[in-house]
């Protein structure tokens, strides 16, 4: 969606009466104070819009497209609860748990990560090693093999667009047993950890900090599935992928634990390319990036098999 400013007739045209109530209730406000309302991105699950009351601005969140089917709201809101004060994101102002939206404060002069700049990604790797050390816990996990599954369901009985896919999938589903052998301590994991969620802003002070946004799909899982889902958003190489690995782990990485990390890109990259095809059955396209996700599951199956060949042949 292009940057467009609305009108307030069009704003509340497309937003429900629930929603024009809840925005005057929480900021205690009436609808002719929202102001200087402007559509800033349809993302891929959601869209946002940026408005004004009272010389603040803030950002309403709307779910998109069968975004229902893809996210539990009230699991989501117990993860902001768990995250609430500290120092991961700001604290929203408003969400509803039942539908979804969601009302937080806009920081001004924002820039996501640039996953082909080192010091950018060390910087993120940091913040997501200093998240995952908190050991914060909520009472959902994210499943990531019943994920696959649960999106394949949606798909209304139709078949996959690859033509391997049965395949594909039966290979993915044997390195369940690798993963179970070494993953890590579950903990609460972010599962988007993707370079757009990593929110680089400019305090008071004028001092460069570090947020980590869209908390949609967090739940309790091994934290290294946030490295692959970085690597596979960003559509990393194996050099590059391996270079992540080394940053998050500080150089300290068991090769055990690389192998697993190359099974859960293949994991991931499946779960999110059954995602994708859900979504085009309710006419969202992804493309090119929907490719790359299956790719990743058929290339990094291949990989994580052949290292543990190779470590078995070395005694690991």
């Amino acid at each position: 969606m292009k940057d467009r400013n609305v009108t307030n007739a069009e704003w509340i045209g497309q937003l429900d009466l629930e929603t024009i109530e809840c925005i005057s209730q929480i900021l205690q406000v009436s609808s002719y104070e929202i102001e200087n309302i402007t559509a800033l991105k349809r993302g891929m699950t959601n869209c946002s819009f940026l408005f004004s009351c009272r010389n603040i601005k803030y950002i309403i969140r709307v779910p998109g497209e069968g975004t229902d089917q893809l996210i539990d709201r009230k699991q989501e809101a117990q993860v902001y609860q768990a995250i609430a004060d500290k120092g991961l994101c700001d604290n929203v102002v408003y969400i509803n748990p039942n539908n979804g939206y969601k009302i937080t404060k806009f920081l001004e002069g924002v820039r996501v990560c640039n996953p082909n700049d080192e010091f950018d990604v060390s910087r993120c790797m940091e913040k997501l090693r200093n998240f995952h050390n908190m050991k914060l816990k909520v009472a959902h996990e994210f499943d990531l093999f019943g994920q696959i599954a649960f999106y394949e369901s949606l798909w209304d009985r139709k078949p996959s667009v690859y033509g391997d896919y049965q395949k594909t999938k039966k290979n993915v589903w044997s390195l369940m047993d690798y993963i179970d052998k070494y993953a890590a301590s579950y903990c609460l994991t972010h599962i988007d950890a993707v370079p757009d969620n990593f929110l680089f802003y400019v305090d008071e002070t004028g001092t460069e900090n570090l947020q980590l946004t869209d908390w949609e799909y967090a739940g309790m899982q091994d934290p290294h599935v946030d490295i692959a889902m970085f690597c596979i958003y960003s559509s990393y190489n194996r050099g590059q992928i391996d270079r992540l690995i080394d940053i998050y782990f500080e150089n300290c990485c068991p090769q055990s634990t690389r192998i697993k990390i190359y099974c859960y890109i293949a994991v991931c990259g499946l779960l999110w390319s059954n995602w994708c095809e859900y979504k085009r059955h309710v006419g969202v396209e992804f493309g090119e990036y929907a490719l790359c996700q299956y790719e990743y599951a058929k290339g990094y199956y291949q990989l994580a098999k052949r290292e543990m060949e190779i470590s078995n042949e070395q005694g690991g």
